[in-house]
């Protein structure tokens, strides 16, 4: 594998992710628990849409073959999409949806952090721009989290039981392969070794507060590397792309 094929292969990656989680939330626009959340939620969606724009788009300069960020986008199977499994599962109720976010979130802002000292400066200016709207995405999923375990039972409850469906896809936000050690070694890509730590530390006082229980014997689920998905990947890209596939090319 050369550089360039690792570094299409390493932003396709970490572009897939904020698209599909975008995709994800704008699931909950128009039926938020009340208005200003509901766009506040919203407006983390665009975010992330944005994000994925950029990384997309710069995706298609490295492959040079005429397409664009929204061919990348839309017109792909579900085998060639690299998101982390966690970005696909269904939303569920509000808690659900929030203690993944938080999750992610703080995987993000440590990453994105990291990926600003690329030398890569297309990725290190994504990162910086990224990492404003992600600290602002990380102070709303927490305050959410730690509402809802410090809130009523049920609320807790909630919490607790969305946190057990989410955090067996966890670990597969800090695996890496081949092409982690090829850009690591070029100062392109970011060490997933070095933030889990961070990542670790941040959570375990998040779910403390929030008086949420880590599983103590959990299967860890991963294949997202290899274009291996869950279940739910399939009928997303479904809805997601109807429309450009129904009309291909079509300008809007």
């Amino acid at each position: 594998m050369n550089s360039n094929e690792a570094l299409l292969k390493y932003t396709l990656r970490i572009g897939d992710s904020s698209l599909i989680l975008a995709q994800r939330l704008c699931e909950w626009t128009g039926v938020g628990p009340y208005l200003e959340e509901d766009l506040a939620l919203t407006n983390i969606s665009l975010d992330l849409f944005g994000r994925a724009k950029s990384l997309l788009d710069y995706v298609a300069k490295l492959e040079d073959k005429g397409r664009t960020e929204d061919d990348i986008a839309f017109l792909r199977s579900e085998r060639e999409y690299f998101n982390a499994l966690i970005t696909e599962l269904p939303n569920g109720d509000y808690a659900k949806t929030m203690i993944r976010q938080a999750l992610v979130d703080c995987f993000d802002f440590h990453f994105y952090a990291a990926l600003t000292k690329s030398n890569n400066e297309t990725l290190a200016g994504i990162a910086a721009k990224s990492i404003k709207e992600i600290t602002y995405h990380k102070r709303h999923s927490f305050s959410w989290v730690v509402r809802f375990g410090n809130g009523t039972d049920d609320s807790a409850a909630r919490l607790q039981k969305g946190f057990d469906e989410v955090w067996p896809f966890t670990a597969e936000l800090f695996e890496m392969n081949e092409i982690d050690e090829l850009l690591i070694k070029q100062g392109v890509a970011v060490n997933l070794n070095d933030l889990k730590p961070l990542w670790e530390k941040e959570m375990n006082a998040l779910l403390t507060e929030a008086h949420v229980k880590v599983p103590s014997e959990v299967y860890m689920q991963t294949g997202s590397r290899k274009g291996v998905h869950t279940e739910h990947l399939g009928h997303l890209l479904s809805e997601m792309q109807a429309l450009p596939r129904m009309h291909p090319g079509a300008k809007w």
